[in-house]
């Protein structure tokens, strides 16, 4: 007999939260699924509201002895790294748990899940972020240093260029203080570069897909073998950002994919809704997501984990600046970007805040 759904408004607070609730009455049938549990187990709250708990999670019995004790002893429980597997797959979740009891519109049991991964992938990205800003300083104060005696070696080698001009080998000569002052001009392009990155923003409402569009164009303009594809959903508002970043955030993704796919291949672009995400330890209740993906042979391994390193590139002439870059840019929107490859599929995620922040 199955039982009687709630009013959609009975645990409408749980839906703001981003970790996933389940609610369970005493006798382990499903009340309520919030959106995070949703996610987590892909499912649907409505396919699910009165079936036993086991069907959905699996017949852990550390678990249904942990609900057992919490309705009988009325006390909570916390379990850690426990396996449970989402419906219609083989894939295992481990997952942290806390039991509590309650008593609210027929539900007992109070179940709130923590990824394990979620958690270890947070902190690896805060030491990330700080190891990230103590490089970026580095290479900061090492560009100030040098931009100013690049100056000076340029405005030599003019003088000496003149003064080479009364001499009868000058023409000979003259290459090597060319050679000198293409070297300055180079040196000094990639210090500004590397300095661009601490420029104040200056933010505006901005169309992610218009911003995509003018990607796309300069893609196809540089690259001629290179196909871009949209998938776009066309629902999401626009973001409040600062369009000549962004642009550039993208676009160095997007001509480092091209650059890795010898300029013949096919790139996507993509753009979702994301809920309850957390970025910079902050948490919104919406978000947009991008993600740029490629074709490609992939990165190579010894370098996956130092991608957004100064200085570091994946092909010959770079000057691994681009993903540096375009990290730096994305950060000051408060938002993450991140990276998956293997060879035939590599995804630059990117994430940015479309609601306000959520204490």
């Amino acid at each position: 007999m199955g039982m009687k759904e709630p009013t959609p408004s009975a645990f409408s607070g749980l839906d703001l939260l981003s970790s996933a609730v389940i609610l369970l009455d005493e006798r382990h049938l499903i009340r309520h699924l919030n959106p995070a549990a949703e996610n987590l187990l892909s499912v649907a709250e409505r396919t699910w509201l009165g079936r036993p708990m086991a069907q959905l999670l699996g017949a852990s019995t550390i678990l249904a002895a942990a609900l057992d004790s919490a309705i009988k002893n009325n006390w909570s429980y916390t379990g850690h790294d426990i396996v449970v597997a989402r419906p219609d797959t083989t894939e295992a979740l481990h997952l942290d748990c806390t039991v509590t009891p309650i008593e609210a519109s027929g539900a007992r049991l109070l179940l709130e899940f923590r990824p394990i991964d979620h958690q270890l992938q947070a902190s690896r990205e805060e030491r990330e972020a700080m190891q990230q800003q103590a490089n970026r300083e580095l290479i900061r104060n090492l560009a100030h240093e040098i931009k100013n005696p690049l100056g000076g070696i340029r405005g030599s080698a003019q003088l000496l260029e003149r003064e080479l001009g009364m001499l009868d080998n000058a023409p000979a000569l003259r290459e090597y203080t060319q050679v000198i002052i293409k070297e300055a001009d180079r040196l000094q392009d990639l210090m500004q570069r590397l300095l661009s990155s601490h420029r104040a923003m200056q933010p505006a409402q901005v169309s992610i897909h218009e911003i995509l569009e003018r990607v796309r164009r300069l893609i196809h303009a540089e690259y001629a073998g290179v196909r871009v594809r949209r998938d776009y959903d066309t629902s999401l508002p626009d973001i409040t950002g600062d369009r000549e970043q962004l642009i550039q955030a993208i676009l160095n993704i997007a001509r480092n994919a091209a650059q890795a796919m010898h300029g013949q291949g096919e790139i996507i672009f993509r753009t979702r809704a994301d809920r309850q995400v957390t970025l910079a330890k902050r948490r919104y209740p919406l978000a947009l997501e991008l993600q740029v993906i490629d074709n490609g042979t992939g990165i190579a391994e010894d370098i996956r984990d130092k991608i957004f390193y100064p200085l570091v590139s994946g092909h010959e002439g770079g000057s691994g600046l681009g993903l540096t870059l375009a990290q730096s840019f994305i950060q000051q929107h408060q938002g993450s970007i991140e990276a998956e490859s293997r060879p035939g599929r590599t995804c630059f995620a990117i994430r940015l805040p479309l609601a306000s922040a959520k204490e």
